[in-house]
């Protein structure tokens, strides 16, 4: 599951970064019809994601976890392979909307993590598959671009589709878990009864907003990210290569640390270590809002990445710490959604702060919705029925 979420994370992250230009490629070469086509071509799949893991987390439960993995890494293999040959933007356009009916691939492999995982190993199980992934994304961009450079954009397309398709091979062959089917004629519990069987429902509402705004804050932060070192910096010559590596120095540290702090939080509580890594996230982006030059912001984002490191493993943990097995899936799956939304929302919130009040306020924003976050999560942690739901997971 690992080698699958790296290929996942390689694959995704190695077409992301030239959509735009495969667009202009494509035709579309007014300024402002690029930025909405790409905008539309961006967050299509994220919006039919959203609406379809609900369903896909439901088929999990009923069918297995595994099933899943495969539904989605043989899907990516083939819409990704096809958008190599599109000859039109609502054709490319038409295909990333049915991207999103193959997202789950990463969710499901964590969900099938914590099922088949000891309770007091799940965060360390979390955490390295969270390596897998952010191994990818960081990597993918420099393959990607080096492949574009060389061979073009639709060879990416095709050599990332047979890379998805070596996926679902390692993850049929490899992969096995452990599930047992509902028995037949055993009704299929509707959304007011899988809350209804959790100990702490408002928790894991907290922690589905949790999720949403870990991927806002760092949503918002992306768009601006090139435009903001290029304010620091307007003589640097190497605009691009310094933007890169600006924006992939926190997948180095959040690497380096993510196993150990799951380790950390199966040790103390992930609910210390989500606390804990959402009040670093808000204190680094006031700090950023404030750096004067490139070195300061890249120190700042090196160390925000210790933060990413230890905020969804720490979610995914208590997710799972607080969920019967027989509805694993679905709640994951609607977690999976929040996310999703997230990664919508956050790029609009950014665009719209920075063209009203500047960049520097965008790091401002976030900073106050993550400290409104981390007031949430610290409430619900107290509360009795987290406590008591805690208590019965320890024995």
């Amino acid at each position: 599951m690992w080698l699958g979420c790296f290929l996942v994370g390689l694959g995704m992250s190695q077409i992301l970064p030239f959509l735009p230009l495969y667009l202009y490629q494509l035709g579309i070469s007014d300024k402002a019809d690029l930025s909405w086509w790409s905008g539309l071509v961006f967050s299509g799949s994220f919006i039919v994601s959203a609406i379809v893991s609900p369903f896909w987390g439901k088929l999990a439960d009923q069918q297995g976890r595994k099933l899943m993995l495969l539904r989605a890494s043989l899907g990516m293999a083939i819409i990704v392979t096809l958008q190599g040959f599109v000859s039109a933007p609502w054709q490319l356009l038409m295909l990333r909307m049915l991207m999103g009916l193959t997202s789950g691939y990463i969710p499901n492999a964590m969900a099938l993590a914590a099922a088949e995982m000891p309770r007091e190993k799940t965060g360390w199980a979390l955490g390295t598959l969270t390596t897998g992934q952010i191994s990818g994304v960081i990597i993918g961009p420099l393959i990607g671009g080096a492949m574009a450079d060389q061979m073009g954009f639709r060879v990416v397309f095709i050599l990332t589709g047979l890379m998805l398709f070596g996926c679902f091979l390692a993850t049929w062959l490899w992969v096995h878990e452990q599930f047992e089917k509902p028995q037949k004629g055993q009704p299929v519990l509707n959304r007011r009864q899988v809350f209804a069987s959790l100990q702490a429902p408002g928790f894991v509402i907290g922690l589905f907003i949790a999720t949403m705004m870990i991927q806002l804050a760092n949503g918002s932060i992306n768009p601006i990210l090139t435009l903001f070192v290029t304010e620091l910096s307007p003589d640097q010559h190497n605009i691009a290569f310094v933007s890169g590596f600006i924006a992939a120095v926190p997948g180095v540290s959040a690497l380096l640390c993510a196993p150990r702090l799951g380790r950390l939080g199966d040790r103390i509580g992930s609910g210390k270590v989500l606390l804990a890594a959402l009040l670093m996230t808000a204190i680094l982006l006031l700090m950023i809002s404030m750096v004067g030059n490139v070195v300061e912001l890249g120190v700042l984002r090196f160390f925000m990445g210790f933060s990413d490191g230890a905020l969804m493993p720490a979610v995914q943990t208590l997710l799972a710490q607080q969920t019967p097995p027989k509805v694993l899936g679905r709640v994951f799956g609607y977690n999976q959604s929040f996310l999703y939304l997230g990664n919508v929302v956050g790029p609009l919130l950014g665009a719209s702060v920075s063209a009203w009040f500047g960049f520097r306020w965008v790091f401002v924003v976030t900073a106050v919705l993550v400290l409104i976050n981390l007031l949430q999560m610290a409430y619900y942690l107290h509360q009795p029925s987290y406590q008591a739901a805690n208590d019965s997971h320890k024995s």
